[in-house]
């Protein structure tokens, strides 16, 4: 059996349990006969009774999955769905915990950034036949079925149908920038400046909301490939790393240099729920977050208030954004109703659930038919979101979700040296170093177990 061997946040060294766990049950499979799911192959059922489905963004969309299930169970009175809402920064593990111990639902949110995980297990069912035969077929965003496709651990089968694409958006209070005399802040010259401008921390106003908590470095990543101008994850050997590319780590220092400075001293701990709901109660002028809170903050401010537009540009004029994870839902090995639960993933990400999800979310379809809804158009951030991806105006540097250790190496291993950076505790450069010799070796070893 092989273990791969990478280092900890302390430069120790750790074994990716990930890899090593796919290991030992693909070695389980072949000794007594199971499909290295961790509890038997499941079967097809009669298409009837009680599914269960883990929502991977709990309390986030719970209103709007209960609905659609309301709708489903409408259409399909002979199926049950259990709803089980998990907090998208507790899901991971708790999947991994039911795939080692038991317990896995029928059907659970599955995002590219947690797919190759997931997959290297053998946790996930394979949806390329079911699809093929479905009226789905031919009607999903064919960008986002790659992406889920690449994400799966190079094998090229698919694993999760796409829900949504969630593009990264700076948020901004047109009212405070109005005030202050600001241009919009298009660029990253921009965006310091006006950081700096709109910070009365005497009067507790500031100008901006650093992502310090979980969650913190995809959107480093996005600052710091955005000001550098840096293209590609790799390098053209496609071996090392660019994230500790000098201009990456002169990106890192002046973003981290934000802390305190023009941010409030809480977003150290703050994940995402916590960012959104500081910013729309308080006086911040500038927010890093995604489509996904964009009711949050018409609730909150009106639309009159604020603008969601595309990251800044950087040099030459180019937009560069890391990629954000396709969201998804898939089906686990060990259902006993995979008949059940295929027509609830079908009508989850039918056109008519897809629009009514993705306006709820503000989030860019993946059904091709609710794209082109009427709602798109009023909601600003998505609308601009999907014209920067298609007019050719911005270039987007793929994260490695198909390394089966990318998600510890992004969150556990080091969002606690992310924070050290920001207190002034750890270098840019050490940050970054570490994160790459974690993330070459994971390459390496992904590339000597396809041969």
């Amino acid at each position: 059996m092989k273990i791969s061997i990478l280092r900890d946040s302390a430069g120790r060294r750790r074994t990716s349990t990930v890899v090593a766990l796919g290991a030992v049950l693909a070695l389980t499979a072949t000794a007594c006969g199971d499909d290295g799911s961790g509890g038997g192959g499941g079967a097809e059922g009669d298409g009837k009774g009680k599914i269960v489905f883990w929502d991977n963004n709990g309390g986030v969309r719970t209103e709007i999955w209960k609905e659609i299930i309301a709708d489903f169970e409408k259409a399909n009175p002979d199926i049950d769905v259990q709803y089980v809402g998990i907090a998208s920064t507790e899901y991971q593990s708790k999947v991994d915990t039911a795939i080692q111990g038991g317990g896995l639902p029928d059907v659970g949110g599955i995002s590219a950034s947690m797919l190759a995980g997931f997959a290297a297990q053998g946790a996930l069912d394979t949806l390329d036949f079911r699809l093929a035969k479905s009226p789905l077929n031919g009607k999903l965003n064919k960008d986002m079925i790659e992406s889920l496709r690449a994400a799966g651990g190079g094998d090229d089968k698919l694993y999760s149908i796409p829900t949504s694409a969630n593009n990264g958006v700076l948020y901004y209070r047109t009212d405070l920038f109005e005030k202050a005399g600001l241009e919009e802040p298009t660029t990253w010259d921009r965006f310091y400046e006006a950081a700096e401008k709109l910070t009365d921390k005497g009067r507790n106003e500031f100008g901006y909301t650093i992502r310090g908590g979980a969650g913190s470095i995809a959107q480093a990543l996005d600052a710091m490939y955005g000001q550098s101008g840096i293209t590609s994850f790799w390098d053209a050997s496609g071996k090392k790393t660019t994230v500790n590319d000098p201009k990456n780590v002169e990106a890192l220092e002046k973003y981290a240099g934000l802390f305190k400075k023009v941010t409030p001293a809480a977003d150290l701990n703050n994940d995402f729920t916590k960012m959104v709901a500081q910013w729309d109660s308080g006086t911040i002028g500038m927010l890093n977050h995604n489509l996904g809170s964009y009711q949050d903050h018409v609730k909150a401010l009106t639309a009159e208030k604020f603008r969601g537009i595309p990251q800044p540009i950087g040099p030459g004029g180019k937009r560069v954004q890391v990629s954000n994870p396709v969201d998804g839902v898939g089906m686990f090995k060990t259902s006993k109703n995979k008949e059940a639960a295929w027509k609830f993933i079908e009508f989850a990400t039918s056109a008519q659930s897809s629009s009514k999800f993705n306006e709820s979310a503000g989030q860019v379809p993946a059904h091709t038919d609710a794209a082109k809804d009427e709602w798109i158009g009023k909601a600003e951030p998505t609308k601009l979101a999907a014209e920067a991806l298609n007019d050719g105006s911005t270039t987007i540097v793929q994260l490695p979700y198909y390394l089966p250790d990318w998600n510890t190496i992004s969150k556990a291993d080091n969002e606690p040296n992310f924070q050290k950076v920001l207190l002034g505790d750890m270098s840019a450069k050490d940050f970054l170093d570490t994160m790459a010799e974690q993330l070459n070796e994971a390459q390496a070893e992904w590339q000597e177990q396809r041969g």
